[in-house]
């Protein structure tokens, strides 16, 4: 279940980016156990992703968010840097 919303979350990112191959999506666990992406992206790709006024990986964060409740996951903590 977790990786299926990692793939979804790395091919949603690679779509937006000019240099997809360099997208990575890492998982993890908070204390409370819900899941955390860290994505990593190129620093050239950084503007495309967050977008004006933080607008496009809002929207990311919410098409993931979605994914995952329609997966019984309640809560999906998402993070983006680049290298």
């Amino acid at each position: 279940m977790i990786e299926e919303l990692k793939t979804f979350a790395e091919e949603l990112v690679k779509s937006l980016c000019t240099e997809p191959d360099l997208v990575k999506v890492k998982d993890f666990k908070d204390e409370e156990e819900n899941p955390i992406f860290e994505i990593m992206i190129s620093e050239d790709d950084m503007g495309k992703v967050i977008g004006k006024n933080g607008k496009t990986i809002k929207a990311i964060r919410t098409l993931i968010q979605v994914a995952a409740f329609n997966k019984g996951v309640k809560r999906v903590k998402i993070n983006v840097d680049s290298f």
